[in-house]
């Protein structure tokens, strides 16, 4: 009998040893391990990295605390994300928002971010989750730049086309007033000739220059002889050049031959002529001359005329620009003239560049690629091709004579 108890005893031990045991193995484990339902759902969405990724606006996920989750790449190129933070105050200011409210907001923007320029962007804010909130913004910057160019052209144009239209007004009443004194009528019908000029070279020049902004290379590109083109922007300004006692000087490099529309260059190398005599006084120098610099060749026109402050050069290629409007349109300016030269110029692979002092004069340079033609090129034989007169006059632009130092195209 007692050694019947001494086993239950021991068996006894032996199942509250196995019982703790048990409990020591399980414990850990439940511990370390919460159960799915208490497992909390992760912060950043399964895919949004990749919606991100390919999104073409700047995208930014944001969290409860302000802090920027995920931003991608467009965002950290526009300088709207700083460490870990999005910078904007006022799209931040949407955010919080959206934040209290769960709305949906649209905005347009202009923000300074922590570095550049400002930029005009479209942001839209919306919730994502109960954590995060999603900002996508649109750089609308350019968008913004043309629009305002836009609306200059415009107005000026509406300001310009006021002018010469109101003058024929005025002179047609004055002409029916006038009606008994035929000296008046011949007087006032020569000054509705010229304001009818005026107005006809404005709207050709805006059509020209509609043409030209793309500043896509000519599609009537020839080869051409420079000391030709040259010598006929020359003779265009040798009436006014010998009226004024003016002597234009030509040094032209021999052989010098370009690629590009020959309308097209012979109307601005003509205009920058034209201008240099035009601001130039009685009895000065014109200097026209051609080189040949590398793979260029550099067409200078200088003058010892009235000059450009410094303050005004890095405007005169500004449609509408006058340093002296009074002066400018004493002599039937329209303001359109150095923007259509920048824009032939670009348009035949070429650049402008410019210097001038008050007082001394004048020196705008046309550097455009030399061309280095084949000996049997129709286009340099053929004069026909090289007359700017009777090649292509459907599309050349003409030779506007008001192109000159103080207008900004």
């Amino acid at each position: 009998m007692d050694s019947i108890f001494g086993v239950a005893l021991i068996a006894g031990g032996v199942g509250a040893l196995a019982g703790i045991v048990a409990t020591l193995l399980w414990w850990p484990r439940a511990d370390t391990t919460p159960s799915p339902s208490e497992t909390p759902p992760p912060l950043l969405p399964v895919g949004a990295a990749s919606v991100l990724s390919v999104l073409s606006s700047s995208a930014v996920l944001i969290d409860s605390s302000d802090t920027v989750v995920k931003a991608s790449a467009p965002a950290v190129a526009m300088g709207i994300v700083t460490d870990d933070r999005l910078a904007p105050a006022e799209l931040m200011a949407l955010v919080r928002q959206v934040r209290r409210d769960g709305q949906v907001r649209e905005a347009d923007l202009a923000i300074q971010p922590a570095r550049g320029a400002t930029l005009h962007v479209h942001a839209r804010v919306a919730p994502l989750s109960s954590r995060l909130v999603l900002v996508l913004a649109d750089d609308r910057t350019r968008e913004e730049r043309l629009e305002s160019i836009r609306r200059d052209f415009v107005a000026n144009v509406s300001h310009e086309l006021k002018t010469p239209i109101g003058a024929l007004n005025l002179l047609a009443e004055a002409v029916g007033e006038a009606k008994d004194d035929p000296e008046a009528v011949v007087r006032f019908s020569s000054r509705m000739h010229v304001e009818a000029e005026r107005l006809t070279r404005l709207v050709q020049q805006i059509i020209d220059l509609s043409r030209l902004q793309a500043n896509v290379f000519s599609e009537d590109a020839t080869a051409v002889k420079v000391g030709e083109l040259l010598a006929e922007a020359c003779e265009h300004s040798s009436t006014e050049a010998e009226r004024k006692g003016i002597e234009v000087v030509q040094t032209i490099e021999a052989d010098l031959v370009v690629l590009g529309d020959r309308a097209q260059l012979h109307a601005a190398v003509s205009n920058l002529v034209e201008n240099a005599v035009t601001y130039s006084p009685d009895g000065s120098r014109v200097s026209v001359s051609a080189t040949r610099g590398g793979d260029d060749v550099r067409v200078v026109v200088t003058d010892n005329g009235i000059g450009i402050p410094g303050s005004d050069l890095g405007r005169i290629f500004e449609r509408f620009y006058r340093v002296d409007p009074a002066r400018a349109r004493s002599t039937g300016g329209t303001g359109l003239g150095l923007s259509i030269v920048k824009h032939v110029v670009a348009s035949n692979g070429g650049t402008v560049e410019v210097w001038s002092e008050p007082g001394l004069g004048s020196s705008f340079t046309l550097v455009l690629p030399a061309h280095e033609p084949d000996l049997q090129d129709p286009d340099l034989n053929n004069p026909d091709l090289n007359n700017p007169d009777l090649n292509n006059t459907g599309n050349a632009i003409s030779a506007i004579p008001d192109i000159n130092h103080e207008e900004i195209p």
